[in-house]
């Protein structure tokens, strides 16, 4: 595990529990028994790995505040009830609601947060850090449902 990545990924989840809900995350699983608070920890860190391996700029502050706010809808989503229906198209918007309730949101993490589910959702996103975080959410939720497949166990220290 990269330790600066883990480092500025730590900071900024402290930084984000003290202002707002962020630590109620820990309540709702998100895929197979991961927390959607572990999932948005491990889609920030595997984001700055995937920015750094590409070579690609970015602004890392938003990179890791939109990761880690990308699926801030702050319910559980495997309950029964009709306000969670078709969750996949529509908490990418409660997520950023609940943000912009929350918090400071910039534009560049406001579309990482309201684009992260392309292409499910039909608009693609607009800034470089958007799709990196939508590429990291997808790897982190294959790893996340299906933990047991070789190949995802090999790269496991993401997904715990």
């Amino acid at each position: 595990m990269n330790r600066e990545y883990a480092d500025e990924v730590n900071s900024a989840i402290e930084e984000l529990k003290r202002d707002g809900r962020y630590s109620n995350l820990k309540k709702y699983i998100q895929h197979g028994n991961v927390t959607v608070f572990k999932h948005c920890r491990n889609v920030a860190y595997l984001s700055c790995i995937i920015a750094d391996k590409l070579h690609v700029r970015v602004n890392r502050k938003a990179l890791i505040k939109g990761a880690l706010l990308h699926d801030y809808f702050l319910y559980d989503w495997h309950e029964k009830n009709s306000n969670h229906t078709l969750h996949g198209f529509y908490h990418p918007r409660r997520a950023l609601i609940n943000a912009m309730q929350d918090y400071d949101i910039s534009d560049k993490e406001a579309n990482i947060i309201l684009r992260h589910m392309f292409p499910l959702t039909i608009v693609p996103p607009n800034h470089r850090e958007a799709w990196i975080v939508c590429m990291a959410d997808k790897i982190c939720a294959t790893g996340e449902t299906f933990e047991n497949i070789k190949l995802i166990s090999r790269v496991k220290f993401l997904f715990s």
